[in-house]
């Protein structure tokens, strides 16, 4: 009876427990998710593992893999927890009460959200989503402002109170004119732009993110707000910007792949303390449709 009443009171919790390790693969990065440190997370395990009776991973000193018994918990786990998730919702739905606001970092054009809009809206057709669309002075798309539930944006940025999952990380360019002496060449470096201007953000603009846009570094230049203001004032003034590598140019204007850089990464973002079922679900969503 005390190990039934013991499931009873942590089936969930440590059903999220073991989804992340089985979705890691990796008990210290399973832990920085859960954002707790690894010891209890390892004995919460080894205690699921005693009380199903089964051995649910293969443990090596590079990481762990799933035993057939862990395969099975994982499908049924995901399915208990998202089932979970959506009961607050549909009661919250019944009230006339269900709604999540959006913030999106001006990429709403790109095919993974499209797909993350779609997956939310079939496990959630009756939540009310507001997109609020941000411009590139704010990174966070309004969380610190408390202005959005969650945040579909890149990295980096100040993450003081705030939760986040990298979903996909993007190679960056250097923007140039396409009549610019480097615009053929086959790769270009920061060191190699040291003397060209800029386009950067205004004043005030998260310190992370400016740097990170503007190769590493500050640099003066033209301050642009958007995406085609940046277009615009390397199209007029011949100065630089970053983009993403894959990104399509507009007429008058190249990309040049640069090296020495990190990748633009894709995250999604929430308060850290805001329990909203709606938006665990999104980010359990979000992480799904962005899997490689």
């Amino acid at each position: 009876m005390d190990r039934v009443n013991r499931m009873d009171r942590l089936e969930l919790r440590t059903l999220r427990y073991f989804a992340a390790v089985a979705e890691e693969l990796h008990f210290g990065r399973a832990a920085v998710r859960l954002h707790m440190s690894q010891p209890p997370l390892s004995r919460a395990i080894r205690a699921l593992e005693a009380d199903l009776g089964a051995t649910l991973f293969h443990r090596t000193s590079a990481g762990v893999t799933l035993t057939g018994a862990g395969a099975v918990l994982l499908d049924e786990a995901r399915a208990l927890l998202d089932r979970a998730a959506r009961v607050p919702a549909r009661v919250a739905a019944a009230s006339g009460a269900a709604t999540l606001t959006v913030g999106i970092l001006g990429d709403s054009t790109d095919p993974d959200v499209v797909r993350l809009a779609d997956a939310y809206r079939r496990h959630h057709p009756h939540v009310e989503v507001t997109v609020r669309e941000t411009d590139l002075t704010d990174p966070t798309c309004g969380l610190h402002a408390g202005l959005v539930d969650v945040a579909l944006t890149r990295g980096p940025f100040d993450p003081t109170g705030l939760a986040t999952r990298a979903l996909r990380a993007d190679p960056v360019g250097a923007l140039l004119r396409a009549d610019d002496p480097l615009a053929g060449r086959a790769s270009l470096t920061p060191a190699e732009l040291a003397d060209r201007r800029w386009f950067r953000f205004p004043e005030g603009t998260d310190p992370l993110w400016q740097a990170y846009w503007n190769g590493g570094e500050p640099r003066p230049g033209p301050v642009v707000r958007t995406v085609r203001e940046c277009q615009q004032v390397v199209l007029w003034n011949g100065t630089v910007g970053m983009t993403l590598a894959d990104h399509v140019p507009a007429d008058g204007l190249t990309v040049v792949p640069l090296t020495g850089l990190p990748p633009s990464p894709v995250v999604v973002a929430w308060p850290r303390t805001d329990p909203n079922p709606l938006i665990r679900s999104f980010v359990r969503l979000a992480v799904a449709v962005y899997a490689p």
